[in-house]
């Protein structure tokens, strides 16, 4: 690892300014789990590292009615997972965050730090797509909103400017007989990052679905909302028939990557399956995982 001047800014504004100052130069170090791995590998050489760790502004998990849930960008996952106003008002997003990676990351990793660092087979990025959740950026020039979906650009790519930083996220309110399932897929137990996850949130009314939104992730360059499923599953009686064709919409509309980890056509017939049991598990049904599972 190379040496490097580590910097403290006391502000957004502050730390903004570095940022434009040293440009290509300059990393920002949050957690730290998965930059100081690529300095210790060299894939990466920075001169400076822009610490956020004084910046209060970017702290804290808060809930109102009408805004929904806050959480700050240096929140780390563990935090995120116990919380009690998570778990109360968004317990999908709970359930998501107790399964980052491992212990370690967990207790280090922060959520904003995930979600900038863009990493195709993570977490966040799809169960906070399917709540509709938005980031806040900012820099010396102020502050802006994003849709998440608009903030994810590309692999290992987002919305970003040179000189912005990520604030917060913001998950709005979910209305009280909207539910939400996370499921992912491991190749093996020993395995912490998922080779397919899917985010389920709908609203129930006995087991019709409304207002279905599914996300799929890990197994695409960017996490990715599946809309010609929803549009099949608004207003269906959600049998298990019903869910199989669902899952096979999502399979077909995906553009799967193809790496070590497994082939294309892997990944998109185990994104059909566990689509499949995540749309079931949300109604609450059973299903026979020796038929299409």
């Amino acid at each position: 690892m190379h040496d490097f001047d580590y910097l403290e800014p006391h502000s957004v504004g502050e730390a903004s300014r570095m940022l434009a100052d040293l440009g290509d130069d300059a990393r920002v170090i949050a957690g730290g789990t998965a930059l100081l791995l690529g300095m210790r590998q060299r894939m990466v050489a920075p001169t400076h590292l822009v610490s956020l760790a004084k910046l209060e502004r970017l702290r804290g998990i808060d809930f109102d009615e009408k805004a929904g849930l806050r959480i700050g960008a240096l929140v780390r996952h563990v935090d995120v997972a116990r919380s009690s106003l998570v778990r109360k008002h968004v317990p999908v997003l709970a359930s998501m965050a107790e399964r980052v990676a491992n212990p370690q990351v967990r207790n280090q990793g922060t959520l904003g730090g995930n979600l900038c660092y863009a990493d195709p087979s993570t977490d966040p990025p799809s169960c906070l797509l399917a709540l509709d959740a938005t980031v806040v950026l900012g820099s010396a020039r102020g502050e802006r909103s994003l849709p998440i979906e608009q903030f994810l650009v590309d692999y290992f790519a987002t919305a970003l400017e040179p000189d912005e930083l990520l604030l917060e996220i913001r998950v709005p309110p979910l209305a009280g007989d909207v539910q939400g399932v996370y499921s992912r897929f491991l190749r093996t137990a020993a395995e912490h990052r998922p080779l397919v996850n899917v985010a389920f949130v709908a609203r129930r009314e006995g087991s019709l679905c409304r207002d279905a939104r599914i996300a799929v992730g890990a197994s695409t360059p960017i996490a990715s909302r599946m809309r010609r499923a929803e549009d099949f599953l608004e207003g269906r009686t959600v049998t298990p028939e019903v869910a199989a064709e669902a899952a096979a919409i999502v399979a077909q509309d995906i553009e799967p990557v193809s790496d070590l980890r497994g082939s294309a056509d892997f990944r998109r017939d185990m994104v059909r399956a566990v689509a499949r049991r995540t749309v079931t598990e949300l109604f609450g049904l059973s299903i026979d995982e020796g038929v299409g599972a």
